[in-house]
Order: structure tokens, then sequence, then C-alpha cells
């Protein structure tokens, strides 16, 4: 995750994290991901049925009953497990969250814990009365995906009437005084909305944009070829950074973020270089400290059926099932060669990544996603638009 406003528009500073000693403890929710001593931030898809057929669902959802999902007493000592550990936010994700009648009640026990509840949803199902519960609850997020405007995104969602029910579902959340954010999966196809959704944040005043780069995990796997070029997304993020500084110049603090891509880090970077921006150097620390891709230690997996993953990509492997150890047993537990490997991923990258300047801010980048183009998964990351002469420093 890149906070493009918060390194480009210099909204934080490397003393900003030195003054909490960058422990995870101290640390408000906006700087954790520049922790010294990561806690993972655990995505629980509560449950896998969804009322939409997104083409690029990780979870292969559908609107139909699945068997095993845990019970609302399972999901308390869950989350009674989290707290204990340490871990700093529980996203609450499916399928569809709000699908789950008990999503309040575990939201409230989640905030009663001292955890940070988020959830990520279609938004398609909130309305004031749910709203309503969930700020009672103490949700302090509510992440609502759009992946285009209104066309583009029925597209995606293959249901009309999707964009409209989540737009409905933004201003109840408003009205409820929610924060609430968009979520934006960048394809070739929808890559043309970019502008459109920046526009739309600015009409709702909505506070917070994430675009996220395609990850070809399951339905997404069958858009590999349907992904942006080298060019394309260096295009795209050239242009979400623009949109990104226009809003801060003119006073409208909006928190644009890109996610599951961290060479967009060092892109950043290059490009305030080359733009002899001063606050580079402060970009690079800061970009170090967040490490880069953190699957496996700063990012974490609950399966509807119990199953912990390494993040929601990589539902092919599972770590273990915490309905038989305790979730810190499970992810502490290096005795799984990919969980001890993940942990010091940066050793074991292979060819461009293992040269690159940049590892120890990019951290190797998605490695599911290259097992998913090479079948290695520690081939270098297709996705990396960096040019060799970038990676090496020439």
């Amino acid at each position: 995750m890149i906070g493009i406003s918060k390194l480009y528009c210099g909204t934080i500073e490397p003393s900003d994290v030195l003054r909490y000693h960058a422990k995870a403890a101290d640390l408000p929710s906006n700087l954790l991901q520049f922790s010294v001593d990561k806690k993972p931030v655990v995505v629980w898809n509560m449950g896998r049925r969804c009322n939409l057929r997104c083409i690029h669902c990780y979870s292969h959802s559908a609107d139909r009953d699945y068997s095993g999902e845990f019970t609302t007493t399972e999901g308390k000592r869950l989350i009674d497990e989290l707290a204990h550990f340490g871990v700093p936010v529980v996203l609450f994700s499916g399928g569809e969250p709000t699908l789950r009648p008990d999503l309040p009640e575990l939201a409230h026990y989640a905030t009663a814990a001292g955890l940070r509840a988020v959830i990520s949803t279609n938004g398609t199902l909130i309305d004031e009365t749910l709203a309503g519960k969930l700020k009672a609850a103490g949700l302090s997020y509510v992440g609502v995906s759009l992946d285009g405007l209104e066309a583009t995104n029925d597209r995606f969602r293959r249901v009309d009437g999707a964009f409209k029910r989540a737009l409905e579902g933004i201003i109840a959340c408003q009205g409820a005084g929610i924060k609430v954010g968009l979520r934006f999966t960048l394809t070739r196809h929808n890559a043309q909305d970019v502008d459109g959704l920046f526009d739309l944040l600015e009409e709702r005043g909505v506070p917070r944009i994430c675009f996220y780069h395609l990850v070809y995990s399951g339905r997404g796997k069958s858009l590999m070829q349907d992904d942006l070029s080298l060019k394309e997304t260096r295009t795209v993020t050239d242009r979400i950074i623009d949109r990104t500084a226009a809003l801060h110049s003119q006073g409208k603090r909006v928190e644009v973020l890109t996610v599951d891509n961290h060479c967009d880090g060092p892109y950043l970077y290059l490009r305030m270089v080359r733009e002899r921006n001063t606050r580079a150097d402060a970009v690079l620390e800061l970009l170090k400290m967040n490490g880069g891709n953190s699957s496996g230690v700063g990012i974490a997996c609950v399966s509807w059926d119990g199953s912990v993953h390494a993040d929601q990509f990589w539902r092919h492997h599972s770590f273990g099932n915490i309905r038989e150890r305790a979730f810190s047993d499970i992810w502490t537990d290096t005795t799984d060669p990919l969980m001890a490997k993940l942990k010091e991923k940066k050793k074991y990258v292979k060819g461009r990544c293992a040269g690159c300047r940049f590892l120890d801010i990019c951290g190797g980048n998605f490695r599911v996603r290259a097992e998913a183009a090479t079948g290695d998964l520690w081939a270098p990351d297709p996705a990396c638009y960096l040019t060799d002469e970038e990676i090496g420093g020439t």
C-alpha cells in the first residue's frame, strides 16, 4: 500500500513516525504501515456468499449458501485471538460481509476488544438502518468497491444497478457519520474511468480512494491478458499522482493510495527526483520504513472456513486452520517452508528482483502474481513496470 497523498503531497514526514519510536503499539492507525514491529492486519473473509458476480473476484463468490462458515461464537473467538496477539486492524470482507446479519455484533465485539474494525464491501446492501448499526458498533471505515463509472462498474459487477445502489450505500454511511472510501481495481477496460472516479469523490465529498493493481487470483486469473501493459500502468500511475496533487493544491486533503504493486513506491520517488522535489529523500526514508509487500508478515487472511493464508489472494496455500490451532501459533510457525521464506522473502527472489536497488523498499512485490504468471513464486513480478535502467541506478 503506497500512500500517494502522504508521500507526494507531504502530509507526513519521517519524524511523524519516529516520534512514536515506530512501534506499532504506539502509532496512530494512519502510520501503522511504517512500524518496525509489524503485527498483521487481518482480512477476515467472514462469508463467501455475494449478491454480485464480479469478473475479478479473488474468492470465486456467488449468490448462494456455502457450508463450513464460522458461527458468531467462532467469530468472537477469532477476534479474541487476534486481540491477544496484538493485531491492530481486522478487515471484515467476503464475499459480501453485509450479507451476514451478525456483522454489526461482530464489529462491536472487535472494537470492544481494542481492534480497529473496518469493512470491504460492494456497498449495495447498506441502507440507513444498517449504516446506523455499523456506526453504533464503532466501525471506523467502510471501503466501497467501484470499478468505474456506472456502465463500466455494472459490467464488472455483472449486475445492473450495482453502481446506483453502491452510491446509495456511500450516502447512507456518510449520513451515519462513518468514514467511507472508494476501492477501484485497475484493468485495461476501466482505466479510462480514473478521472471520473476522482470527479466523483470530489462531488460526493469522499475523503479516501484506493487504486488496486490487478492480482491474478480467483476469477481475476482469467483477466491476466486484460491487465494494463507496463507502459499503460506508468501512464495511469502518473495520472493518479497528478490528480492527487491537484486536489491538495486546492486544499482538499483527500487520501489517495495505490495497492498491490509496490514498485509504485520507487516510481514515485524517481519522479520526485526528476522533478527536483526537495522531499524526495524523506519519501525514500518513509518507503524504507514501509518495506514494501508484506504478505505473510504485515497482512494475513483468515478464510470463511478458518484457513489462514499469507494474504487474501493466496487461497491455494493454507498455513493451518484456527479451528485446530490459535492464529498466533499458526502465524509464527516457520516450520512451513513458505511461511519461513515469506518472512525473509528478499533472500529468495530471482532475476531482476534479486539485483534491484529498490528491493528493500519494494519487498519483492507480489509473489502470488509471479506464481500465477510464471509458475515460479520467486520469479520477478510481471507487473513491475520499472525499467532495467531504473532498478540498476544507471
